[in-house]
């Protein structure tokens, strides 16, 4: 092969890697000792349930396009479990990386945030015209900054408690409704106002300053007492009895906890000075 002939070969090979649509991910991370060491590709478990996160997210679009909205509702919940797990998948196998924080964030952008929205608006909120497509966007916008916050915020903040209403919690807010009154047989257009603020209402309070407990602090490696198990063997047992209404009711009562707190705790301090 003549000089000529390596050189179009190598601009071939160059040319075919500009055009490849991914390129390889290279990443640096502190050592043990220090020292910066970079990391080619990413790993694939706790990228594969965040995958499957985000795949339940756009199923759920799909979905409720189709006004199959018992199944877009259930598609969400989905997401959550496996949003839960690539994170707890990660820190067991020790394959965190700051790509994989990012595409979670993605992930959960749209399982949580524009999933719920467009779930909720094909089911109740088409009929109220702009008013619905309003506080559709309320929802998806408090999401948005919700997860802007909390990726800015990582390792600041008090790991015991989330500031504002956590993104999957809202979009179990807004699922749960959608699931647990389609199984009443209520048409989401004849309560649109009241979905509608309730809607917008989760997308405030993802932006608020109230603060809700994380249960990071729960120790699940260590023992508990044998009457713990049971006590979570008699909860799936209660929750498979009635799933939509009793996680519906699950995820309004977490979400009423933040403002409860937030108001025992003024009143405490108020009871406090006022003894001084």
């Amino acid at each position: 092969m003549t000089e000529h002939q390596n050189n179009d070969h190598g601009t071939e090979v160059e040319g075919a890697h500009a055009l490849l649509p991914i390129d390889e991910h290279v990443e640096e991370v502190s050592g043990p000792d220090g020292r910066k060491v970079r990391h080619k590709g990413v790993y694939l478990l706790p990228n594969l349930f965040t995958t499957a996160a985000l795949f339940s997210g756009f199923y759920a679009i799909v979905s409720a396009m189709d006004g199959n909205f018992t199944h877009a509702a259930v598609a969400i919940f989905i997401a959550m479990v496996l949003d839960g797990l690539d994170g707890r998948v990660a820190r067991l196998t020790n394959t965190q990386s700051a790509f994989g924080a990012e595409y979670d964030s993605l992930s959960d952008m749209v399982a949580f945030g524009i999933a719920p929205a467009v779930v909720v608006f094909s089911w109740a909120l088409t009929d109220l015209g702009k008013v619905g497509w309003v506080f559709a966007f309320i929802y998806v916008a408090g999401a948005a900054l919700r997860l802007a916050r909390f990726n800015t915020h990582i390792g600041d903040d008090d790991k015991r408690y989330f500031t504002g209403l956590p993104s999957p919690s809202g979009a179990g807010l807004v699922a749960g409704m959608v699931w647990s009154l389609s199984d009443f047989g209520v048409d989401g257009n004849d309560i649109s106002l009241l979905v509608g603020i309730l809607t917008a209402l989760g997308g405030l309070l993802m932006v608020s300053n109230f603060r809700y407990y994380s249960f990071k602090d729960l120790d699940f490696k260590g023992r508990v007492p044998f009457f713990v198990i049971l006590v979570v063997v008699l909860g799936f047992a209660v929750i498979s009895s009635d799933p939509s209404r009793i996680l519906w009711a699950i995820f309004v009562g977490y979400t009423i906890s933040g403002p409860v707190m937030s108001l025992w705790r003024l009143r405490q301090r108020t009871k406090s000075t006022s003894a001084e």
